[in-house]
Order: C-alpha cells, then structure tokens, then sequence
C-alpha cells in the first residue's frame, strides 16, 4: 500500500428518507465546504425519494459542492439514459457531477420492481457493457453503435456531451468485479462497512495490479471511502467510532497508508452535529496532517 499523492476530497453521505430535512443537510455540506454529496440508489425503497431527482435538486440549490449517485442500480438505470442524465445534470450545473455505478444488489427488490435477476457472472458483464455504453453517450458522436448481450446501441445519436470528464467510481469488491475497476473505471467507491483496514490492502493491491496490467498508473484511479461510524465525546468504541482526535488519526492512516483520496462520512446519529463536527474540525486536521507527511 502506499500514498499516490491525489489531493483529497471530503464528502457526505445522504440517505434519501422522504421525511429528513434532504435540501437544507445538502446545502449545509456546501456552506462547511465540503467537496462531494453522495446519494445510495436503492428505487424500491418505500420510504426515499428518487435519487436522480434528488441530486437535480440539490444541484441546483448549491453554489459549488459536487453531486454523485453513490452507487447507482445498474438493473433499474438504463445506461444510455443514465448517461444522457448525468450528462445534462453536469453542464446544467457547471460541471459537478460523478458517477457511481454498482453491479446490483438486493435482487429480489430489483425484479420486484421490473428489473433483471442476474447472476454474479451476468451482472459484472452488464456493468462493463454499460460503461461501453455511457461512455459511447458521452461523447457525444453520431451513429453510436453496440451489440452486447445486455445493452445495445443501434445508431444512437449520442449528446450533448457533459461539461467535464465525469468520473465512472464503481462500488465493488469481487476480484473479478476489481480486475474490471482497475482495467476500465475511472475510480473505487470502497465502504467501511465491508473494506475494512484488515482487508483494504488485499481489495488494493487486486485493483494496483489489474490497472497495471492494462497499461495504467495505479494512481490514476481515485479512491473514495464511504466511511460510516460517529464521532463521539467520550473514548473509542472501534474503528470509526470515537473522538475526533481518533477519526483525524483513522482518515490520515487511511490516505497516507492505504491510498484512500476521498472520504465520504455517512453518520450515525443527529446529522446536522455529526455533519457540522466532520466539516469543521476533522477535515482540516486530517488535511493539515496528511499535507505535513507529505512534505516530510
């Protein structure tokens, strides 16, 4: 494991319930200066909004924060469309979109809704597919033609292009599904739920060697960690969760030890105290220490 030097990003994790304060906690992570808004995609959700309309809306009641879908349902987006929607959301917005695409999950939802039922093999085969075809949209070029088994393009007229070079992050972990990350993806969106520090160097060095193999830099790839825990007044309760003199130590452990660029804080407990605690008094001294190692 080692530091690739990326300047790191900071970022909040929104869960999209209908009934919290969803455009004030965005417009509270733009005002603290935070760098990214991250939103789980999961439609058959009863009791959330819609993810795509939600970042629309927060896009356009925040001055500069970025805005991604962290990480999108592959089964129940269509590519090309989804393409065509981040790319309007970036220029309407000045550029401040990502993309976060997952495999699927949760599946028996997924076909409840009307979506696919893929197995492991088959869904890692639409995710690469589909950023042959989000890619194909972006571009903006005429007559776009493909022929997967999952997704097609038969002359699609592709545009506008978006206003930046939107990031395709994907949310994976299988060593096929990082093989893929390493060899096409544009970045890693890692969870602390299931990327622990015990196994972050193997998930790593699985997406170092695959970038590699296909002719990359390692530290091409942005890695942005969904970290969920809380930071608290008292002692440590573990990983993630304790003082914030702990969560300074954790993230700049984790940028300077593991590679990790980008942190995403996905709260337990009040969010507008936990959110105002990241942004004013962990995230500068996380940015202090690290900027202090990486002079020395």
């Amino acid at each position: 494991m080692s530091d690739y030097g990326r300047p790191l990003e900071f970022g909040y994790f929104l869960v999209p319930e209908a009934e919290a304060p969803l455009v004030e906690l965005a417009r509270r992570a733009d005002a603290l200066g935070l760098d990214l808004i991250g939103v789980q995609d999961h439609p058959y959700q009863r009791r959330y909004v819609d993810t795509w309309t939600l970042l629309s809306v927060i896009a356009a009641r925040t001055e500069r924060i970025r805005v991604f879908p962290d990480v999108a349902s592959l089964p129940l987006r269509q590519p090309a469309v989804l393409a065509k929607s981040a790319a309007s959301l970036d220029l309407l917005s000045g550029g401040r979109v990502e993309l976060g695409l997952g495999a699927g999950a949760f599946w028996d939802a997924i076909e409840a809704y009307g979506g696919p039922r893929r197995a492991p093999k088959e869904a890692l085969g639409a995710l690469e597919e589909a950023i042959t075809v989000i890619r194909a949209i972006w571009s903006g070029e005429r007559n776009q033609r493909f022929d997967g088994e999952h997704y097609r393009l038969k002359g699609a007229q592709a545009g506008p292009a978006p206003a930046h070079p939107i990031g395709i992050w994907l949310g994976v972990r299988g060593p096929k599904a990082l093989a893929l990350a390493g060899r096409v993806a544009d970045g890693w969106l890692p969870s602390s739920s299931w990327a622990t520090p015990e196994v972050l160097p193997e998930l790593s060095a699985r997406l170092d060697d695959a970038a590699r193999e296909a002719g990359r830099e390692p530290g091409e790839l942005r890695r942005v960690y969904n970290v969920n825990g809380t930071i608290t007044g008292g002692s440590s309760g573990g990983f993630l969760n304790g003082p914030v003199e702990q969560w300074v130590e954790e993230l700049a452990d984790l940028a300077l030890g593991y590679g990790i660029d980008g942190f995403v804080f996905w709260p337990e407990g009040e969010q507008q105290a936990q959110l105002t605690l990241f942004a004013e008094r962990v995230v500068p001294e996380v940015r202090r220490q690290v900027a202090l190692e990486r002079g020395a």
